[in-house]
């Protein structure tokens, strides 16, 4: 579209991140504006996955997390040989979904993320029911090769959206705030713009 950008129309399936099986398929449509601004993306998902056992396994997730008698802290999710201690796979799952919102934002038509590992978590004991976790995660940028250090704060409660704020630094970048809601298991992403801490 001349004057507004590039336009990708896309067809993509999602898996269970645990067991690798289609969940679903979605169609969805990026627009890249020529101005600095976020992507403008419209998605539909069709899921072939039970959301009542989407649901089911969340809560699952939650509980464990939740009754813990100590907090859960942890250093270098994987390890430098790949592997991540079965006690903290939960962990290492809520730093990919929580980190997908970053990766989301500051990603362009040029540049892209994923998450490398987990360099530390803290669990924060609160008292009411929501879940929380400071990390700091390194994404790998691509196709620089460059590894973002992101400190990230991240709030949980099954059936509500998922909270992420967060600052990232990088050797040419300096600091970068920003902070968001990104939505537990598929359910979508909404913004909430101005919030650092």
């Amino acid at each position: 579209i001349p004057e507004s950008g590039h336009k990708y129309y896309l067809h993509f399936t999602t898996e269970d991140y645990k067991s690798g099986e289609n969940v679903g398929s979605c169609l969805a449509t990026v627009l890249y504006p020529k101005t600095k601004s976020l992507p403008a993306v419209n998605i539909k998902c069709t899921y072939t996955k039970d959301q009542k056992q989407i649901q089911e396994e969340d809560n699952r997730l939650y509980q464990k997390m939740r009754h813990q008698t100590k907090p859960i802290i942890g250093n270098n999710i994987p390890d430098s040989y790949g592997n991540i201690e079965a006690a903290l796979e939960p962990v290492w799952a809520l730093a990919v979904a929580g980190s997908s919102y970053i990766m989301w934002e500051k990603s362009t038509e040029n540049l892209g993320y994923f998450t490398a590992q987990v360099k530390s978590v803290k669990q924060w004991i609160r008292k009411d029911d929501f879940i929380e976790f400071d990390y700091t995660v390194l994404l790998h940028e691509i196709p620089t090769q460059e590894m973002i250090s992101c400190h990230m704060r991240l709030t949980w409660l099954p059936g509500h959206p998922l909270k992420v704020k967060y600052f990232c630094a990088s050797e040419n970048q300096g600091l970068e705030y920003g902070s968001g809601m990104e939505s537990g298991s598929a359910a979508g992403i909404l913004h909430e713009r101005g919030a650092n801490f």
